[in-house]
Parts: C-alpha cells; structure tokens; sequence
C-alpha cells in the first residue's frame, strides 16, 4: 500500500513539474528560429539540423470552413482569407443546417457549399468539401467559422510546407477578451500554445493539433478521412472521439512529425459565460479520457521503437488536465501528511513549481494584459471545469455545439491587436 502510495505521488509529481523543465530547456539550449528544421528525424535523436530548401514552391490550399446552424458568423473569416497574401487558395465554406444566405462575394476562390441533408458533424462537413474540390490543391487547411485568419497566414504556413512538412498547426489567439472567461479561456490557449506546442517542437517533437487553424497535406488528410477512427466515429455522434485527437494520432502512427507556425495566426473566439465553460470542457475532457489507450499506444511505439517524436507526444496527450492535475495533488498532500510526510512536503513544491511556470509561459507566449489580469479570477475557471467533469456522463444530453456570436472583421482586430503592427 506504501508503494502504491507513492507512486501516484512520484507521478503527479512529475506531471506537475515536467513543463517546467521543459520550458527551461527550451530557454537554455534551443533559440528560436522561427520553427524551421527538417520534418523527418532519425528516431534516437532528438537533434535537428537548420532547414535547407532547394526551390520555394507556392502551394496551393483548400480552405474548409465548417458552418453550422449560423453561416453569417463565417463572412469575416471568408473575407480575412480573401486578403491573404499568399494568393493560391480556394475557400470551401460548408453551411450545413443554415438558413439562406448571400454574402454577394463575386471572387472565384470562394465556393458556398449547403450539403442537400443535414451532416450535424464536423467530419462529415470536412468529407463533404472535399467531395466537392473543384481543382488539384496541395494541402487542406481548416477553419472553424468563427475563426479570422491573419493576412500572412497562409505565407506562414506555405513557409513550413517548403520546409518539408505535412502538418502544420498555426497559433491560435483569442478573438474576444471582453469578458472574464473569455480572458480565462484565452489562458489555458496561450499555456497549451506554449507548453504543448511550441516546446514540443522546439524540442524536436510534434505540436499538439487544435481544433482549427492547421493544414495539413492533401493526400494525408484524405487517408485520414478515410481512416477506421473516423468511419467509426460517423456513426457515434456525440460520442465520436474529437477530430483533432484521431487526426494527430494518425499522423504520429505513421511516424509524422507535426509543425508550430507560431507566426500563423489564426484568431478564435473564446466563452463568454459559466454555462459555456461547462459544455465546452465536458466535451474536452470526454474526449481526453476516451483518447487514452491511443496515447498510451503512441508512447509505448515510441519507448520501444526508441522514437523520441512518439515517445514525447504520447506522455503530453496523457498528462492529466491541469485542474484535475492540482485538485489531485491538493489531496494527496493532506493524505501524505498523515501517511508520509516527505511526499507532502515534495506535492507542495511541485505545486509551487507548476504554479510560477504557468505565469512564466504566459509571459514567454505575449498573453495580453486582459489575460494576465484575469490570474486572480482561476477559481472561478476551475470551478466550472469541475461541474463540466460530471457532464460527461450523458454525452447525448449535454454536449451541445458552442454558439458563437462575435462578429469582428479582420480590421477591427488589426486596430487592437500588436502582432499586425509587427514587420511581417
């Protein structure tokens, strides 16, 4: 029983304490070079030399955008992709389930597409564009509509293209920080962005994918659509495991290496009330538990296949979230007071570890000062994060879609927002 004890203590001890070794490597020995390094790595190393390309090609994207119930909160991301720089794209905006509309866009790149039955699911929205491709494209990049995508968006992710890779994910920023939670969920974007992420592939590993704002190879993304997880998940509705999770697991599978475009800016909006919290993260940590067995066969292919890509992402899709992660390590500290004194003075430094590099990452990540002022308000997060966690049990009932209501145009944001005042 004592081993026991202990080992549950040395792990979280290790789940709370990891991202900050992490991020201090990263600050110590990896400068950053705006992410380029070679796609493919031997699998005992973790060492990547500068990229090395011998002809810049300008690739052309599939821009999928899924609508689903409301199409006019897509119109500003239609028009901020219109506005790229990088001129090669054809934008696919699946309205399903959405009342008519005209956005009277004259532009051939942009095709409406309004599937003749309801799909009520993303994957079945995303086959149903690609069904309907009207030409050869080289990667399919994916938006959620309420989504804006930075001007230089598209150039950022054809720059990680050229550099030999076949996933990319962009750095998703929040839209909105007028409210409480919206900062607060912002917080958790730009803590994941950093330490699931950036680090990650700085370190020689995968990012994490998003929900949004990534690309990835056509050929690729058509295998995957058509994998047994997806076929499968058509018919689980609700239940059906997130995209985002069988996407990153098939890639990893077959030995892929997944890319942050930290300078690929995708904007997101973030909730705005308690109630979204809820159905939101009951829907995130459904997801997370039934991934499990999928990360635990990612690191165990990367322990014995000694593959330092595999390896390292399986044990970041495993950590625990990080308010179950706290609440978890808040208990055993009581416990280990009674039962071994050592191990709770060990959570209790883990804890205060994990606390600072939270606010270390915010910093290294520029979270905006609405976000930093938000630290105070965690609690309030947290909360509703738990209440979330007894939703899961009737995943039919309670996840519903996030609705989304901001509107906001490219140049609004660009009004507000620094990283349009930097030197592209």
């Amino acid at each position: 029983m004592m081993i026991f004890f202990a080992f549950i203590c040395l792990l979280l001890t290790v789940q709370l304490v990891y991202p900050f070794v992490t991020v201090l490597l990263v600050q110590l020995f990896r400068r950053e070079s705006h992410g380029l390094k070679t796609a493919h790595h031997s699998p005992t190393t973790t060492h990547h030399s500068p990229l090395t390309t011998h002809q810049s090609t300008n690739h052309h994207f599939a821009c999928i955008i899924t609508a689903y119930r409301n199409v006019a909160i897509a119109r500003p991301l239609v028009e901020s992709l219109l506005r790229q720089t990088h001129p090669n794209l054809t934008i696919y905006l699946v309205a399903d389930e959405c009342p008519e509309f005209d956005f009277d866009i004259s532009d051939k790149r942009f095709v409406a597409l309004r599937p003749p039955e309801p799909l009520r699911l993303k994957a079945k929205s995303l086959l149903y564009a690609i069904d309907n491709f009207c030409g050869p494209h080289d990667f399919v990049a994916v938006f959620d509509a309420d989504n804006l995508a930075h001007p230089q968006f598209l150039a950022e992710i054809n720059r990680f293209a050229n550099g030999g890779f076949r996933c990319i994910q962009g750095q998703r920023l929040a839209k909105n920080l007028d409210t409480t939670y919206a900062a607060l969920d912002s917080m958790g974007e730009h803590y994941k962005n950093y330490i699931e992420r950036e680090v990650p592939y700085r370190l020689g590993g995968s990012a994490v994918i998003s929900g949004s704002g990534m690309a990835t190879e056509v050929a690729l993304y058509k295998a995957y659509l058509g994998s047994p997880d997806i076929n499968l998940g058509k018919h689980q509705w609700k239940k059906m495991l997130q995209e985002d999770k069988i996407l990153q697991n098939f890639l990893l599978r077959r030995g892929e290496r997944i890319a942050y475009a930290r300078q690929a800016i995708v904007y997101d909006e973030k909730v705005e009330t308690g109630e979204a919290v809820e159905t939101q993260r009951s829907r995130w940590l459904f997801s997370y538990f039934q991934n499990m067995p999928n990360a635990l066969g990612i690191l165990r292919r990367g322990f014995f296949g000694l593959n330092f890509n595999q390896l390292y992402f399986g044990f970041v899709t495993l950590v625990l979230p990080m308010f179950i992660q706290l609440g978890l390590a808040i208990v055993f500290v009581v416990l280990a007071f009674f039962i071994a004194p050592v191990w709770s003075v060990v959570l209790m430094a883990a804890i205060i570890i994990f606390s600072l590099n939270i606010l270390w990452s915010l910093r290294l990540d520029d979270a905006a000062p609405e976000v930093l002022r938000a630290v105070w308000q965690v609690p309030k997060f947290v909360l509703r994060q738990f209440r979330g966690l007894f939703k899961m049990r009737s995943p039919n009932k309670y996840f519903k879609h996030t609705e989304h209501r901001k509107v906001v145009s490219v140049d609004e944001l660009a009004e507000r927002r620094p990283e349009f005042e930097r030197e592209d």
